[in-house]
């Protein structure tokens, strides 16, 4: 897999890029690897992209809202008595 280098990036440009990864709860590598494939698909594509090496950096990709929407969608009614939050974080990741 090649690899891409950028040279004499500006410090503020550097900064945002990684105040955006950590929004997305995204290492550096994996925000540029999702900008980059994000420009890669063809506009009028409305799905994801569909080179092989790519989809696994597409994992990882959901803003906590999208997890917290669908686990509210999951578990509508909070639980009185019922597993913990982390059985029910281990049981949704394992299910994938």
């Amino acid at each position: 897999m090649p690899n891409f280098s950028i040279k004499d990036v500006p410090e503020d440009l550097a900064e945002a890029l990684r105040a955006r990864a950590a929004r997305n709860h995204r290492s550096l590598q994996g925000e540029l690897m999702a900008i980059i494939t994000e420009a890669a698909q063809p506009a009028s594509s409305d799905g994801p992209v569909r080179h092989p090496q790519l989809q696994g950096w597409r994992r990882g990709s959901r803003t906590i809202e999208d997890v917290a929407a669908e686990l509210r969608a999951k578990h509508p009614q909070p639980m009185r008595r019922g597993p913990l939050g982390v059985d029910i974080i281990r049981e949704d990741r394992d299910s994938r």
